[in-house]
This record gives C-alpha cells, structure tokens and sequence, in this order.
C-alpha cells in the first residue's frame, strides 16, 4: 500500500470541543479538557493511524478576539495551523451556537482554499430539525466537503469522519513513528496534566492567567521518577487560593495530577508542587518556552 500523511487543522470558537474531539479521534488524551474557556494555549499535534494513512490533528486555541499579548499568541497560533494544513474541519458546538461569529470564522477559514469539513458537535443535545437547519444554513452558498453530525464526548459520528479524513489524507510518507501519539515533550505533558487539575478543583475561584512549569524531572533507578512543577500565579491571592485551607486544595491537586501522570506514563511517580507568584507572565514573552507557548513570531 502506498502512505498516505495528512495533517489536519481542528479550529472552532472558544470551547467548541476541539481538545475532546482530538482526544477521541487518537484513540488517548494528548490534550486537557476543562470547562474553562480557551484552555489550550498552544498548537497541540494529535497522531492517529488508519489504515495506510497516518492523520496528525492540529488541536487549535480557540478562536475569540485576542486583547493581551498571550492571547494574540494563542489565536496567531490557531490561524497559521490553518495555513499549515492539508485540511480543516471546524467544529461547531450546536448548544452555544453564535451564528454571526460562526459564520465570519468559516468564511476565513474557506479563504485559505483548503478542503474544508463541517462537524456539527454535542448533536445528542439538540432537536434533529435544528441540526438539519443549522448545517443547511451553514452550508448555503459555501463549498465545505462534508458535513458531520457529531458527539465528541460520546464518540457519536467520530469514527465516520476519521474514516473520510483517512480516505481523503493526499499520498507521502509518514511523518512520525507509528507508536507516537503526540509531539508534546514529556516535561510539558505532565506540566498541562497539572494545570487541567488545577482547572477542575478551581474553576470558578481561580482567574484564567496561570501556567505550569515542569522545572525538574529526575528518574530514580528504581523506575520512580520524581517531578517538580511550578504553579505560576499573578497576585498573592491567588496563591492562597491554589494552596487553599491548610494546604487541602494543592494537595487534592496534587494527587489527581500525580494519578493522571503516573497512567500516562505507566510509572510511579513522585510529584512536587509549588505555588510562585510571577506577576504578569502572560505578558512576558521570555517565559513562553519555559510554558509552552509559542511566541508572538510563530
């Protein structure tokens, strides 16, 4: 059989279910989830095999108009992976539905002349006359390949559309290994395993701008590896809210993060947390790499 590589750009409104989608379609979770609007920061490489074809989704910072320094990196980011790609599928979510925006990022998208899909996502939560409605509308007059009726979180409709990207993918070799399921270094894996963590326990206590630094990370001959992360916060109060009473709160996310990290990496691990109040490293381009952001000249 011939090779068959695609790279695919998943691009949608601020939590549309990109990072679920990407999730489902690698068969493993490469990417946090969290209720917490434009959690994914950064251009995230999930890498799936079908048949004679390897498909490498693009998980994409929401789209949403960027104010501060990180968050123009983080839409620049989403807009060059769409320049990047062989495709594109936009992901709608049908529940929070803003048409007027949703139909100015699909125009966008369609002026980089890509092959472009249309997944309709959380279908299980909308009447089905809606459904047809919205894709009919969104379809009017736009050249979109296909149009998917989808449930990422469910799986509903996923495998149809892998099945047709896999067909569709154009003929070259394979770009990475067949066991590799994402390009994220381990460091900065742990590092977003954290800071979903910290997300789920402080999701309406904690303000968006912190990160997770992975500063340590030291394998014990034993086959134990001992991390040591950095939880970067921009006020002292915010701090107090991580550790939270008596250390309950870090601690609590300490252990989630230790559990999630350990099954990834299928090894005891021994994690280390500790809370640093670094004033306005969202606007500090120099610490980006350190983060895992992409700076402003990606």
């Amino acid at each position: 059989m011939n090779q068959k590589c695609g790279f695919i750009a998943l691009v949608g409104l601020t939590n549309a279910g990109k990072s679920t989608l990407v999730n489902r379609l690698v068969g493993s979770k490469i990417s946090i989830v969290s209720r917490k609007v434009q959690t994914t920061r950064r251009r995230i490489l999930g890498i799936q095999i079908q048949d004679d074809s390897q498909l490498v989704f693009v998980d994409t910072p929401g789209i949403f108009t960027p104010r501060k320094t990180l968050d123009k990196s983080m839409v620049r980011s989403a807009w060059s992976a769409v320049g990047e790609a062989d495709s594109i599928v936009v992901l709608v979510d049908v529940q929070r539905l803003n048409l007027e925006d949703q139909v100015a990022l699909l125009d966008r998208v369609l002026k980089a002349e890509k092959p472009t899909y249309l997944a309709l996502n959380k279908i299980d939560q909308v009447e089905k006359t809606k459904l047809l409605e919205l894709a009919d509308s969104l379809n009017r007059g736009r050249s979109l390949k296909k149009t998917f009726m989808i449930s990422a979180l469910k799986g509903q409709g996923v495998q149809d559309l892998l099945l047709e990207l896999a067909r569709t993918a154009p003929e070259g070799p394979w770009h990475y290994p067949e066991d590799q399921l994402t390009d994220l270094p381990l460091r900065l894996m742990a590092s977003e395993m954290t800071r979903e963590k910290v997300f789920d326990n402080l999701h309406q206590e904690l303000p968006y701008a912190i990160a997770v630094e992975t500063e340590a990370w030291e394998p014990f001959d034993n086959g134990s590896l001992k991390i040591c992360q950095v939880i970067h916060v921009q006020k002292p109060n915010q701090k107090a809210i991580v550790l939270g009473k008596r250390g309950e709160t870090i601690k609590r996310i300490s252990a989630q993060a230790r559990q999630e990290i350990e099954a990834f990496l299928d090894q005891k691990v021994h994690l280390f947390l500790h809370v640093r109040v670094t004033e306005r490293w969202n606007e500090d381009v120099s610490q980006y790499e350190a983060l895992g952001l992409e700076g402003p000249g990606r």
